[in-house]
């Protein structure tokens, strides 16, 4: 009784250092803005424009069901693509000032990448159309790509058809009119994405087939060869 006694001592002993460790870990925080400044890339100022953000991976609310950002709530960008994202933005209080661009998701470390790319159900062979490998990287890994909607001032966002990370065919831009003759896509739904696309292109993004809200500020060759990658 008395070894015991002892063993249920030790063994309580190590579940109290465990659960503090990882109260530990849990209370740890990663200083966002010096990681992302140090490799020169600029938080988006929500207070002076009109821009509004939501960090899906930051949330429940994205394919995976889990927040992979943990306390990350603030954006960045490399300073070229936020210069055309605010481009995009004054494009939108010209032609729709009832409208503001509502982010979704910008610059990602390649850990984060890597996480995505483990989490996804989908076929490896296919899982490249939707996610970027992270070997190669990804263009958000780089901080010249942005995720996003438009929404009303209130932050509701526009019917697009779908919503954010829907790997279906309706999220496909390429052939929303053959999408609305099959009343798969509403008239409206299109016309909200034609909104979008027209501010982010006339302003310089790239546009990609499979995802209607996914645009790249230069092209993969051309940030590879200018911007370090965020590890």
């Amino acid at each position: 009784m008395k070894y015991s006694s002892f063993f249920l001592l030790i063994i309580a002993a190590t579940l109290i250092s465990c659960t503090n460790k990882s109260k530990n870990m849990q209370n740890s925080t990663i200083d966002w803005d010096k990681e992302f400044s140090e490799q020169g890339l600029v938080k988006i100022d929500t207070s002076s424009s009109r821009i509004q953000v939501e960090l899906k991976y930051a949330t429940t609310d994205n394919f995976m069901g889990k927040n992979v950002y943990g306390d990350l709530r603030t954006a960045y960008l490399q300073p070229e693509a936020l210069a055309k994202l605010l481009a995009a933005d004054q494009l939108l209080q010209q032609r729709n000032p009832e409208l503001r661009i509502l982010i979704y998701d910008v610059a990602r470390p390649r850990r984060i990448q890597q996480v995505l790319w483990d989490s996804s159900d989908i076929p490896v062979e296919e899982r490249s159309q939707y996610i970027a490998n992270p070997k190669s990287g990804s263009i958000h890994n780089y901080g010249c790509a942005v995720d996003l909607t438009l929404a009303t001032a209130d932050g509701t966002p526009l019917d697009m058809g779908t919503g954010y990370d829907d790997f279906s065919t309706i999220a496909h831009s390429d052939d929303e009119e053959t999408l609305v003759a099959e009343g798969r896509l509403s008239a409206e739904q299109r016309e909200n994405r034609l909104i979008l696309r027209g501010i982010m292109t006339d302003a310089g993004f790239n546009t990609i087939n499979s995802e209607w809200w996914h645009f790249d500020a230069f092209t993969r060759e051309e940030t590879k060869a200018r911007f370090k990658i965020v590890e």
